[in-house]
């Protein structure tokens, strides 16, 4: 079972995702230059939704870090154990785990791991749990050479850790059932007996009409500056773009109750939050100077058994607005009609449901003809989502 969003959200004039140069993310797509938000951007914003809106619950959310070391520290420290035992104790555990630090240029530089460590917060627990189960047999161990960051040095190191130790600190590694590690996934390079599959797909969000950047040449004055010096300070530009995006994602269901250790309570909960997430996701990209807080305008559901459906190619020849119809509007129209197409070239016998809201709705007719049921808010949707996905009417 499988779950679909496609989602139309237009931004004012914005720099949400940018790219190496500072101007902001964009592709070529059907023969024409699109604005884009990559999909890891959308991710995180949805990773920070899961936070700030308390959708997911803290024991249920996972932590990308490097910074291991320090957190376990400070939770060993403030239990009483000396500061310098428990660098060390923590130290053991990561080469009990057949990880390594980076090498440190000083005393004084933080130790980090080799790479971001993506970890449900359960199971950062569980590590510090078993290492003060395994304390003296951690704090007895040799640290492991800076030198050799390969697999054969990391091995090596790792054989320095009790083989018992070891089994423990790597047993809990199960993805803590953490929502997004089983959403997003999870590959650890040294320990791939403990990757998560993702159980979701999300697309880089793509304009439906076509972009060219602009740029704002931007002046600062210095407040105490004489005044009868004139002139600016400072000078520079911003490059930004305006457009409505198309954003697709979807969720395996199977997948997703395998990565949760078949918690279909867990499951559900974890459902509501990936779409209530996906819809007010909004990168942070130049907010502060540009406040493109702008909720998405169209948003549809599909509950299916299989053959999933990206609606992107509604857009391969971008929407321009109309004399009666603006920007919006038009991709929804677009969206739609293309959707009917779908439905009628390869049939709906696999869809269990499927509902969209909208803030206008003008000119969706072909929705309803194709058996979509337009609904009156977010948590209808969210509602009729979930009962489909669980085998109740909708």
């Amino acid at each position: 079972m499988f779950v679909e969003l496609h989602i139309l959200q237009n931004f004012a004039p914005s720099n949400l995702n940018r790219d190496d140069t500072n101007a902001p993310k964009d592709c070529e797509f059907g023969g024409y230059r699109r604005a884009r938000i990559s999909s890891q951007a959308i991710k995180r914003a949805m990773r920070r939704a899961f936070e700030q809106r308390n959708l997911v619950d803290e024991a249920h959310r996972a932590a990308r870090t490097k910074r291991l070391h320090d957190e376990l520290v400070r939770r060993f420290t403030e239990a009483g154990k000396p500061a310098e035992d428990a660098s060390r104790v923590v130290e053991a555990a990561v080469q009990g785990l057949g990880l390594k630090f980076q090498a440190q240029k000083s005393d004084d530089e933080e130790k980090k791991t080799q790479y971001l460590l993506f970890l449900g917060k359960q199971e950062i627990d569980q590590l510090a749990q078993v290492c003060l189960d395994n304390w003296d047999a951690l704090l007895g161990v040799a640290p492991g050479e800076a030198a050799g960051a390969g697999r054969g040095a990391k091995r090596a190191a790792a054989a320095a850790v009790p083989k018992e130790v070891q089994n423990a600190l790597q047993g809990v590694l199960d993805g803590g059932k953490a929502a997004d590690v089983a959403l997003f996934g999870r590959m650890l390079a040294d320990l791939p007996q403990r990757n998560v599959d993702a159980a979701s797909q999300v697309a880089h969000a793509i304009s439906t009409n076509r972009v060219s950047t602009e740029f704002d040449f931007y002046t600062a004055v210095d407040d105490f500056k004489p005044e009868d010096t004139e002139g600016a300070d400072m000078m520079g530009t911003v490059e930004f773009n305006s457009a409505c995006f198309y954003r697709y994602a979807n969720v395996d269901l199977g997948q997703l109750a395998r990565n949760l250790g078949d918690d279909a309570e867990l499951v559900q909960k974890t459902l509501e939050a990936f779409i209530r997430a996906a819809v007010v996701a909004i990168p942070t990209g130049k907010q502060n100077s540009m406040a493109a807080q702008n909720p998405p305008s169209f948003v549809l559901a599909v509950v299916r058994e299989d053959g999933l459906w990206s609606l992107a190619n509604a857009f391969l020849k971008p929407v321009t607005p109309s004399a009666t119809a603006d920007l919006v509007t038009r991709s929804e129209q677009a969206l739609a009609s293309y959707w009917e197409q779908l439905a009628t070239m390869y049939g709906t016998d696999g869809v269990r449901g499927a509902w969209f809201i909208s803030l206008d709705g003008a000119g969706l007719e072909q929705l309803a003809a194709s058996g979509v049921v337009r609904v009156a808010n977010l948590s209808q949707l969210v509602a009729n989502v979930t009962a489909a996905a669980n085998g109740s009417p909708a």
